[in-house]
């Protein structure tokens, strides 16, 4: 798998760190709030190279802010 992601970033021109990864898509958190029978789910902002980790994956980002039943 760790070859198969290295391709993806070598495709896409990414020189990315395997430590800087893992930092950055573990600073990545969700939180939901109950309210009624509704959900409202907030994410942290995307840091450092989270986005270019997305991309390169295919993978689109998860909304900010989303509501769910």
């Amino acid at each position: 798998m760790v070859k198969e992601l290295e391709k993806r970033f070598e495709v896409k021109g990414y020189d990315l760190e395997w430590k800087k990864i893992k930092e950055d898509l573990k600073a990545m958190k969700e939180v939901t709030l109950e309210e009624g029978e509704k959900n409202i789910v907030l994410r942290t902002e995307c840091r450092g190279d989270a986005g270019k980790i997305f991309q390169s994956v295919g993978v689109a980002i998860p909304p900010t802010l989303r509501f769910e039943n």
